[in-house]
């Protein structure tokens, strides 16, 4: 039986009702010409069928022990009816119908008595279309391996007729190369390769941590910024609550590029300045603007690139964003110099150093959301922002074409809003999840769009709007 890293033990000693840790995707696809009209009732049941092959982590549970550490174990009452459904929706828009769906699956905490992971099959209203709305508990995979395990099980050619359920795309058996302990040390230890390492790995946990120091005392200025100092006076802050709704936004990928070139920036500078000037613009309208930039966490990816372990290995860094300002190009300038310089100082320590870093930090937080001490002490930041690669082209499920797809994430200690990016077939996707708390999460989604509009005006005036 594999052990818990400490990330993915985190995940379960902070999970409540009102605080699931799980992270979800959102595919809306396309039926083929001439579908059977039990199209969909047909998949569900090619997939729910076929279970013969199952493998971790889709069929183990965590067992806690009494006197030994968490451990992954087979679940020998293993039922696929536990975990595939279907649903037809009601109402007059099908996207709107969808979301509600969705919003309310994602609130629902799952039993650790299974596998913790369900596919929801959804359609109704629009007879051309359908939705798979997958979860999976964080503990299991981060987001970026998830939606690996998504694409690699859909086809690239519309003649494909086969499913393949996510479990038929992992490896035979399960690679140990993930932390196998609860401990900081063994972690740094582990993340840092030999252990010749381990004093790097230190050091630049307290290079990082002296960088931090200096600028609270405002005798540097350092790309990563200064832990538990956004403002806590705003709606995308306060404690975790219960219920979720979720909104989206896209866009086409050609002005992203056109505008990457235009400006020499990269699609995170794009994306980041939009995000941020529709935040301010949101903010407005609530009566709750700051003057000051928005933090926001921004996931750093520590998997090597041969790595194809399960659990979690990320880091979170602390990143300030523009200082106030209604010119959408300058806002872009400054957010590209941050990220650039953030990267730098990222490089500059090990990655076994930010994820020490992360533990820390998160320790925190997650002590304070258990505390219900959210609305009391400063957010770690004001919101997280994260970007996970998509594919290039189209992808097809029993010839029916994968038109939309977005990561639907967790909610982080403190904060209310998620926004993770992701790239697909041409076009640049934004998932958005929200906790009911937070007021009007459409009109966030509406001035994303907005602030692409504007940034092309202000980078081409007169014919931004024009493309």
């Amino acid at each position: 039986m594999a052990k818990l890293s400490i990330m993915d033990l985190a995940f379960f000693l902070t999970e409540t009702d009102a605080s699931p840790k799980h992270v979800g995707g959102l595919l809306m696809f396309r039926k083929p010409a001439k579908a059977a009209a039990n199209y969909v009732e047909n998949l569900v049941a090619e997939y729910a069928g076929n279970i013969s092959e199952i493998r971790a982590p889709f069929n183990q549970i965590v067992k806690f022990g009494t006197f030994t550490a968490p451990q992954w174990q087979t679940d020998s009452q293993f039922d696929i009816e536990n975990h595939v459904f279907f649903h037809t929706i009601g109402g007059d828009d099908f996207r709107e119908s969808l979301y509600e769906l969705v919003g309310e699956l994602h609130s629902i905490r799952m039993d650790r008595a299974r596998p913790m992971w369900e596919m929801h099959v959804i359609q109704g209203i629009d007879d051309q279309r359908f939705a798979l709305y997958t979860k999976l508990h964080h503990a299991y995979a981060d987001g970026v391996t998830m939606s690996s395990w998504l694409v690699n099980s859909l086809s690239t050619s519309a003649r494909t007729k086969a499913v393949t359920p996510i479990w038929s795309v992992l490896p035979q058996k399960r690679l140990q190369k993930n932390a196998d302990s609860i401990s900081i040390m063994k972690v740094l230890s582990q993340l840092g390769g030999r252990s010749g390492d381990y004093l790097k790995a230190i050091t630049g946990l307290s290079k990082l941590s002296a960088q931090l120091a200096l600028e609270t005392l405002h005798l540097t200025k350092n790309a990563v910024a200064v832990p538990f100092k956004a403002n806590p006076n705003t709606p995308l802050t306060g404690q975790v609550s219960a219920g979720r709704q979720i909104a989206t936004a896209a866009v086409d990928m050609s002005r992203v590029t056109k505008l990457r070139q235009q400006t020499r920036s990269t699609l995170n500078h794009i994306a980041l300045t939009c995000i941020d000037g529709a935040l301010h613009r949101y903010l407005q309208d609530c009566d709750a603007d700051i003057n000051e930039p928005i933090t926001i966490q921004m996931p750093v990816n520590l998997r090597r690139s041969d790595d194809d372990s399960f659990g979690n290995k990320i880091g979170i860094v602390l990143v300030e964003l523009a200082s106030k300002t209604t010119d959408p190009y300058e806002r872009l300038r400054e957010i590209g110099f941050t990220l650039r310089n953030v990267r730098y100082q990222i490089d500059g320590v090990p990655p076994a150093s930010v994820m020490a870093y992360t533990v820390l930090l998160g320790s925190i937080s997650l002590i304070s959301e258990a505390l219900k001490l959210g609305d009391v002490l400063p957010p770690l930041g004001n919101t997280l922002v994260s970007n996970v690669p998509g594919p290039a082209k189209a992808l097809y499920l029993k010839g029916a074409k994968l038109e939309e797809m977005y990561p639907i994430s967790a909610l982080t200690p403190s904060n209310h809003l998620n926004i993770t990016l992701y790239s697909y077939d041409g076009r640049l996707q934004f998932g958005l999840v929200a906790s009911q708390a937070m007021p009007n999460l459409d009109i966030l989604s509406d001035y994303i769009h907005d602030a692409f509009d504007d940034l092309e005006e202000a980078v081409s005036p007169s014919r931004g709007k024009s493309n």
